[in-house]
């Protein structure tokens, strides 16, 4: 019986979303939710950082496993590294900042001579002294000393939620005993999330591992060199420079600025420019040159998108966002990319090598019928 070309054409939809309209939803929904993790920041910065921690110390159970030793004793030994971590890192900016309290306010009149100083070039120069003092009427020791001090305490207040963050790392470490099987079950019923997954931890731990590697490098290299030149608190520099290498593209500064002002304050002029020129040469050789090509390679994210994320995450969650970037976009990334095969095609055009071959740590999707 023949059929009617009416009776054969598809049944259009009742409705449809226009495209545009779809685009204009999806913006209006991430707003809300940049919104909302910008206000409850103080929760989702700590809750992220023990969920970085307890990533990476996930090797130390699963190496634990494969040795035959019960659950609980791998539980007990990445708990007790991601405490050392914690507790350690926050224990030495406490003491370098009681340091540092204690040693700026001795060079309050070596302020005041380099001051002078540079008054008196000024005026060699032809500048009068009214443009003399509006150029310098905003540098005060005491704020600089204030601004200083709050950069550093920044810094530690990253970790000063102390209590939430270890108890967080106490749960998550329990969770984790039976994160096997908990892998298994996902991996059965929904393999694009547990692909997803399985890039945010692989490709956070490598970030890991190369970022800490780096850092202590870079940070022996400057402990070593500003002992030498005799610049006060080297330890803490060395710990600062640390703690900034996680910081891409912009740590390298970040890192230098206090112990160049400190430089400048202790030996003059002369002492903080071969700082500068020896921060130049090896941190910016390493920070800036070499470590990003394996950042890059372990996190499979391009040099402009690793700077946007910096500055987007800095602006929502302050300097512990600064610290956590790139974790933070790998899971932005695995939530809203990786998890849908069919948006997992723009991974290619914020990649740094989008013709690489599949990462062997990732577990690759299974087929469904």
């Amino acid at each position: 019986m023949a059929v009617s070309r009416d009776a054969a054409a598809p049944t259009p939809a009742l409705w449809s979303i226009p495209r545009g309209l779809i685009v204009l939803l999806a913006v209006a929904a991430a707003v809300i939710a940049i919104t909302g993790v910008k206000a409850f920041s103080g929760i989702v910065g700590p809750t992220f950082l023990a969920l970085m921690l307890t990533v990476a110390v996930q090797p130390v159970q699963s190496w634990v496993r494969r040795r035959g030793w019960p659950n609980w004793a791998g539980m007990a030994l990445a708990l007790i590294a991601a405490y050392l971590i914690v507790l350690g890192l926050l224990a030495v900016l406490v003491v370098s900042i009681g340091q540092l309290a204690t040693e700026l306010p001795g060079y309050s009149s070596r302020f005041d001579e380099l001051l002078d100083g540079a008054r008196s070039v000024l005026g060699d120069l032809g500048i009068g002294g009214e443009q003399i003092r509006d150029m310098l009427s905003g540098l005060d020791f005491h704020q600089l000393v204030t601004l200083l001090q709050s950069v550093l305490r920044e810094l530690a207040g990253v970790l000063s939620n102390l209590v939430f963050v270890l108890a967080l790392l106490l749960f998550m470490a329990f969770d984790a005993m039976s994160i096997g099987r908990r892998v298994e079950i996902v991996e059965a019923l929904r393999p694009d999330i547990a692909y997803a997954l399985g890039a945010f931890a692989a490709g956070t731990r490598r970030y890991l591992v190369v970022s800490t590697v780096f850092g202590l490098i870079v940070g022996v290299f400057d402990g070593v060199g500003l002992w030498l030149f005799g610049v006060p608190l080297p330890v803490l520099w060395a710990v600062l420079s640390f703690i900034t290498n996680f910081i891409p593209n912009i740590g390298f500064v970040l890192g230098l600025a206090p112990p160049a002002l400190l430089a400048l304050l202790d030996g003059g002029p002369r002492l903080m420019l071969w700082v500068i020129v020896f921060y130049c040469v090896v941190n910016f050789v390493i920070q800036s040159v070499i470590q990003p090509k394996f950042v890059g390679d372990a996190v499979g994210l391009s040099v402009t998108v690793t700077f946007l994320a910096l500055i987007f995450w800095s602006w929502v969650l302050g300097a512990l966002g600064a610290l956590l970037a790139l974790p933070l976009t790998l899971l932005l990334k695995a939530v809203l990319l990786d998890i849908d095969p069919s948006t997992r095609w723009l991974s290619a055009l914020i990649s740094t090598a989008p013709d690489s071959e599949p990462d062997p740590e990732i577990p690759r999707p299974k087929e469904t019928s």
